[in-house]
């Protein structure tokens, strides 16, 4: 698609067509169609003086033709509409005739004929026409008017390349959001971080809206998207209350509009992925090596099975993955319409880790009673198929397997050792056959009434369904049989999703000289239904059945497999009201409230209040700076907002009862009821209260500018697990608001154009972003802990202790564990104590446990790059973080040298510690493994070319491109990539910069794909 139309559509249809309108109706033209055609004027004496005919093509900066451009004779209303090529051709007076050529969010331009009859012209933009729409919380709004931190970024700024979802389009495009993607595993997602950790138990995932309507990240294919706007503080987010802690990530599909001539758009692609970089463990001929120079080992290592084999590569591959979309758009006087259609095929790097996705949409808009009224419906269906197959257990098993072993033994059967958690990897994964499968369904429609042209009425219902069906099988080759005498293992799992969405809302905007107002009031009404059910069985007659007949295995009918189920269901009510002021387009104003109310709090506080306000002052609109003709925008913002956070669990305020157990009662099994959880009517929301302060600027008509914001977070009542006394309770644990914690942090943005010319364009744009944490409190005047701290994190066995603290004064993610100093002659830890001394490790207990670092960067820095020359567009995007920690898993299991140790081990292993002997210690967690995890990445790079076509009415547009994603990393770090993932399932960021030894490993990719328009 080209950029202009980009601009135009994502300013949405109506502004375009209404704009559109008022220029040709002011020119005398009709666009219908927005063909060429000559329209005639209503002076007979000016069609007699036509004797100039004036031909050309009308483009914008970067060549690309501009369709439907007013050319217009000055001074009468003879004029055209440039055709879908650009063109136009007008019968002019004479060689004095001037030509006034315009379009929107362009600069008027105006050309005397004179000898010319042949006039191609460039249009420049616009910087204070285009003032392009930004989406806000229930609507739009000038970029120029906006007074809080939002930033907004059009699909030609997007991430190229094998994109796995809308996350890593903007990964790196807006200051403060902090997206990785640190698995290769093609079923993953994008992990999101803004602003740093409000809330300890809540997470840190934003809030994503798809066209309204609350969705997920992978929602739409991100070919489909054509604008994603970050709502960053608080007084942006208050209007959604409860859902808007972690900011609001709107995405903006790709509409069509009224009058669109039928547009077919295909983007397909193919990509070749293989793992980063391979960890260097033992192969046979180093551990061949080893035993010739006299080491011994235990366990897998102990003795040569005389075979060489590479178990990760029998466990990998080089991922061959496409993807493919189609999409038709197009629109008549009142009807436009947009149907796409999506299928990707993504292989992961390890067998049997694929990932399958279709999607399709459609959306039809109808306006009548001459646009008064506008009914918009949408359908939005997708399928997703994983297969189950694979588990990262295996990876490790691959790791710490001997190298010498057979896949099989002689009998053909895979091969296996009596070893405790020692599997074969490639058994354990052909052995299983699973599939989950996951189906959405997403109806929307809405009415628009605008009885008056300043007030706007809207209702919408919207409805989200995902059924979700989960199994696996493990054959009787499957170690489960072979070791654990299963038989044959089945699991089953299924489970539906319903969401109901009911949204009313009135805008009213009306200009008074030099006031301009707009109010905006809605209510909001969300119910969710969550059920689900799982069962497990074993002993089965035959492996035919898989996980298809759960009822033949003979587990269940003992009381040895399992069943269960559940279901719950929770509402989320609220009325808003939201008013925005402008004065001479000069001082601005925005404020807004939200009341809202969730089923999941305690019966005293069901309701909450969220109020939000933010106040700008275009300081360039100033009489004072009018002769600094070298400003084009100078806006100071400052805001303020309260959002909440909502509980996970809706009835963690009610008391509750299970039956566990069972007791002998009159000769009678009776079953158990026994407390589970506490009744808490105090439950009530997190808070989160934000202050921002902004400054935006443009200087050298547009070429350079930027934004700084500075914001403070304090998040009141956070909630987490504290003890409380049995009796009076019945239960010894409660959920609670108690704690208090901080955030502060910095963003700066420039973006510039540093060379420009005819041929050659160079865009690029800086981004850094830095977030101090600290928690305030841990305790209140009800609930409390007997320390100011608690620990989080856990490494597993063998070592089996945690890695982390919580502790007020500190922040979140800080690694907590002995310092390590030195090693003795033995290769036995030397430790520091809380006295400083050096001591042995084994000496040490809880006390000598100190600070080892955090695992939180500190700054992010991001480098994006565009250049254009001729045909050619090169996109080169770098980012890097900054002052943080990592603990390398793989290091502290698995580089050791002694002999005891069960399994296979990194060849580093037999490095010398500290520069002076191997360490034959036990595995232990000490600051040793706990690296600086500082990297600059050249993330992604895509050169395309955009094929200029003789002209023709089927091909409009041809580009071809290559991307690699994943280029290359500067880093100290010894691990596989510093990229590590900001939380864990278990422990969420409260164990940040964990480097796990099972880790999905990340990939590098090649992309070849092709963007086709007809």
């Amino acid at each position: 698609m080209k950029t202009h139309e980009k601009r135009v559509l994502f300013g949405k249809a109506v502004l375009r067509v209404a704009a559109g309108l008022f220029l040709a109706t002011g020119a005398g033209i009709c666009p219908v169609q927005m063909l060429a055609e000559t329209v005639k004027t209503t002076s007979i004496e000016a069609m007699q003086q036509q004797s100039v005919t004036i031909t050309g093509i009308v483009k914008d900066k970067n060549g690309d033709p501009i369709i439907g451009a007013n050319v217009i004779e000055k001074g009468t209303t003879n004029g055209v509409i440039t055709d879908m090529d650009g063109r136009y051709t007008l019968n002019v007076r004479d060689s004095h005739s001037v030509l006034s050529i315009s379009y929107i969010g362009y600069k008027t331009q105006e050309i005397t004929v004179g000898n010319n009859r042949q006039l191609d012209i460039v249009l420049h933009d616009d910087t204070e026409l285009l003032d392009e729409v930004v989406v806000i919380g229930y609507g739009t709004q000038k970029k120029g008017d906006v007074t809080s931190a939002i930033s907004s970024v059009k699909s030609e700024n997007f991430v190229k390349g094998a994109v796995s979802d809308a996350g890593q389009l903007i990964q790196g495009k807006v200051a403060g959001l902090n997206i990785s993607l640190p698995s290769g595993d093609p079923t993953g997602n994008s992990q999101i971080m803004l602003r740093g950790i409000s809330s300890l138990k809540g997470g840190t995932s934003p809030l994503v809206l798809v066209d309204g309507v609350p969705g997920s990240l992978n929602t739409v294919a991100p070919e489909d998207i054509e604008s994603i706007d970050v709502l960053k503080d608080g007084s942006a987010t208050a209007i959604y209350g409860t859902r808007g802690t972690n900011g609001v990530i709107i995405i903006t599909t790709k509409q069509s509009r009224k009058e669109m001539p039928p547009t077919i758009d295909y983007n397909g692609y193919i990509s070749v992925s293989n793992i980063l970089q391979r960890p260097d463990f033992m192969s046979a001929d180093d551990l061949r090596q080893k035993w010739d120079e006299g080491y011994i080992f235990n366990g897998a290592n102990l003795k040569d099975f005389g075979a060489n084999t590479d178990w990760l590569g029998e466990l990998t591959r080089t991922a061959v993955s496409h993807s493919h979309n189609l999409s038709l758009r197009g629109g008549s006087k009142n009807t436009h319409y947009t149907a796409s259609a999506n299928y990707t095929k993504r292989q992961g790097t390890f067998i049997k880790t694929d990932f399958e996705a279709m999607n399709a949409r459609m959306d039809v808009t109808h306006s009548m009673y001459e646009n008064k009224l506008t009914a918009d419906v949408s359908l939005l269906v997708s399928q997703h198929t994983m297969p189950r197959s694979w588990n990262t257990y295996a990876y490790r098993q691959a790791l710490i397997h001997n190298p010498t072993e057979p896949i099989k033994d002689e009998k053909n059967n895979w091969f296996e050792r009596d070893l405790y958690f020692y599997d074969n990897p490639v058994g354990y994964i052909r052995e299983t056959i699973g599939e989950m499968k996951r189906k959405n369904m997403r109806f929307n429609g809405s009415l628009t009434f605008r009885p008056i042209e300043s007030l706007t009425l809207k209702a919408m219902y919207a409805r989200r369904s995902t059924t979700t069906t989960d199994g696996y099988y493990q054959t009787k080759q499957h170690v489960s049989t072979t070791k654990n005498g299963r038989n044959g293992y089945a699991y089953r799992y299924g489970s539906d999703f319903d969401n109901n969405l009911i949204e009313l809302t009135a805008h009213f905007q009306k200009t008074f000289g030099n006031h301009n107002v707009s109010a905006l009031v809605g209510y909001n009404y969300e119910d969710n239904t969550n059920s689900n059910m799982s069962m497990t069985n074993y002993d089965f007659p035959t492996d035919a059945y898989s996980y298809n007949k759960m009822e033949a295995g003979m587990a269940l009918k003992r009381g040895e497999g399992s069943m269960s189920s559940y279901k719950s269901s929770d509402k989320l009510i609220g009325v808003f009201a939201r008013v925005s002021y402008n004065f001479n387009d000069r001082y601005l104003l925005m404020a807004s409230l939200r009341h809202e109310g969730s089923s999941k709090f305690g019966k005293d506080h069901k309701w909450g209040n969220f109020p939000g306000i933010s106040l700008g002052w275009r300081i360039n609109r100033e009489n004072f700076m009018k002769n600094l003709n070298w400003l084009d925008n100078l806006k100071f913002r400052v805001g303020y907002g309260v959002t909440g956070i909502n509980v996970a669990d809706p009835y963690t305020s009610l008391s509750g009862l299970n039956y566990e157990g069972a007791f002998l009662y009159n000769g009678t099994w009776v079953k158990a009821l026994e407390t589970v959880r506490n009744n808490n009517a105090d439950l009530r929301w997190e808070k989160k209260h934000e202050f921002n302060i902004g400054l935006d600027w443009d200087i050298l008509n547009g070429r350079v500018g930027g934004t700084i914001d500075y914001y403070t977070r304090k998040t009141k009542d956070a909630l987490w697990d504290y003890p409380v006394p049995v009796p009076p309770f019945m239960f010894p644990s409660m959920l609670a608001n108690a704690s208090e914690m901080e955030n502060k942090g910095l963003e700066i943005l420039i973006r510039a154009i540093p060379f420009q010319s005819e041929n050659f364009t160079w865009n690029t744009n800086i981004s850094y972003s830095t977030n101090t944490n600290k928690i305030v409190a841990l305790s209140s005047d009800k609930f409390s802990m007997t320390q100011d701290y608690f620990y989080s994190g856990y490494t597993g066995e063998p070592i089996q202790t945690t890695t982390h603290i919580v502790q007020v004064g500190k922040a979140i993610g800080t690694f907590y564990g002995l310092k390590s100093v030195n090693i003795t002659e033995d290769g036995l830890w030397l430790v520091e104590n809380k006295e400083g001394e050096h001591i042995l490790a084994t000496e040490a207990d809880a006390t000598d446990w100190q600070v080892l670092g955090n695992g939180i960067p500190k700054h992010y820095l991001n480098w994006n790059n565009t250049f254009n020359f001729y045909n050619f567009d090169l996109s080169v995007n770098m980012r890097g973080a900054f002052d943080f920690q990592i603990l390398n898993y793989q290091r502290m299991f698995y580089e050791n040298a002694k002999p005891e140790i069960q399994y296979n081990r990194l060849n580093s292993a037999f490095n010398k510690v500290y520069g002076k002997t191997q360490l034959k210690d036990e595995q232990r967690y000490v600051s040793y493994y706990i690296e600086d995890g500082d990297y600059w990445k050249i993330d992604n790079v895509t050169l395309g070319y955009t094929i200029k076509l003789p002209k023709q009415k089927v091909i409009k547009n041809l580009r071809v491109y290559a991307s690699v994603l994943n280029l290359a990393t500067i880093t100290g770090y010894k691990g596989m990539d510093p990229e590590v993932p900001l939380s864990s399932s278990s422990y969420g960021l409260l164990d940040a910069g964990t480097d796990n030894r099972d880790k999905y490993p990340t990939n590098r990719t090649y992309t070849f794909g092709v963007n086709l328009t007809f």
